[in-house]
């Protein structure tokens, strides 16, 4: 009997098993009734940018009519974006989170989420998608140059090396205008200058940050780093030398050739020491050395 009492209860626990399986196999192949959610991963409601908002998108397999709220992480209401509208089968329907609460002030920084809920249905679909609300501007902690001199050529430049409070894009600016955007979102890293064919001179450049919520350092809190651009460099930069005497000249730059211009007199180098001869009449002269338009000059001061 108790054989019997034994195989009876096996026999019902595999049919109850197999029940299950079956029913939670049905349930998988049930499609849930929101489908192609896209939800924003980040939003700055101070920036003027695209992350100023956050976009909700959904599609419906059957009409309903759709309540959408953020919630924090706690779960707790914020704002609802949409009450009861009607939405369409397959199209899809869009919602907008500004980053402010129900009374419109601006959401604490923090990380939030999307519910929706379907009247006809009558679930809530409480998606785990993160909108992370940041306001906060990254800050500049340092940015210095190690070599300030550039020799301006193609493919030289200045690494200017940084470090921010968080990760976030470099952007350097000469005066108002932004000349660099750095591609990689690093607290700290480098990027390069290559002078921009700007004229030989003392440049200060200003170092700020992007973060990736689109929020930018104010210009009050940038670091301000020196760059010195030149083409070409001659030493000495006076020279007296007798009539018809030879001298030298050193040339510093960066590029593989250049011109000369002493008197009526000129010609090509490409030697980091020009050797010529001084002219024969006394007198004040310039020497005039030139890499691709940008010159320089030496006081060449000839006596008997």
């Amino acid at each position: 009997m108790r054989r019997v009492v034994t195989t009876v209860t096996l026999l019902g626990l595999l049919v109850a098993t197999s029940a299950a399986f079956a029913i939670t196999e049905h349930l998988k192949l049930i499609k849930s009734p929101v489908f192609g959610t896209q939800v924003s991963t980040i939003l700055s409601p101070v920036c003027n940018c695209s992350t100023r908002v956050a976009r909700i998108r959904i599609r419906l397999r059957h009409p309903d009519r759709v309540t959408v709220t953020i919630v924090d992480s706690a779960g707790h209401e914020v704002a609802t974006l949409a009450s009861g509208v009607p939405v369409p089968a397959r199209r899809p329907a869009h919602f907008v989170w500004g980053g402010n609460t129900a009374d419109g002030a601006v959401a604490p920084d923090g990380v939030y989420h999307p519910w929706v809920h379907l009247a006809h249905a009558r679930r809530t679909f409480r998606f785990a998608n993160n909108i992370t609300l940041d306001t906060k501007a990254p800050k500049v902690l340092s940015a210095t140059v190690a070599r300030p001199l550039l020799f301006a050529a193609p493919g030289r430049t200045v690494a200017i090396r940084y470090a921010f409070s968080e990760p976030a894009h470099a952007v350097v600016y000469l005066g108002d205008r932004r000349i660099i955007f750095g591609r990689r979102t690093r607290p700290h890293d480098k990027v390069k200058w290559s002078g921009g064919a700007l004229p030989a001179g003392r440049y200060v450049l200003s170092v700020g940050a992007e973060d990736v919520a689109g929020n930018v350092t104010p210009a009050s809190e940038r670091k301000d780093v020196t760059v010195v651009v030149r083409y070409v460099q001659l030493t000495p930069e006076r020279l007296l030398v007798r009539s018809g005497r030879r001298f030298k000249v050193h040339v510093k730059t960066s590029a593989r050739r250049y011109t000369w211009r002493l008197g009526h007199r000129r010609g090509n180098g490409r030697r980091q020491v020009l050797r010529l001869s001084a002219p024969s009449t006394p007198g004040t002269y310039r020497l005039v050395v030139a890499v691709n338009g940008h010159a320089t000059t030496a006081v060449v001061q000839v006596r008997k």
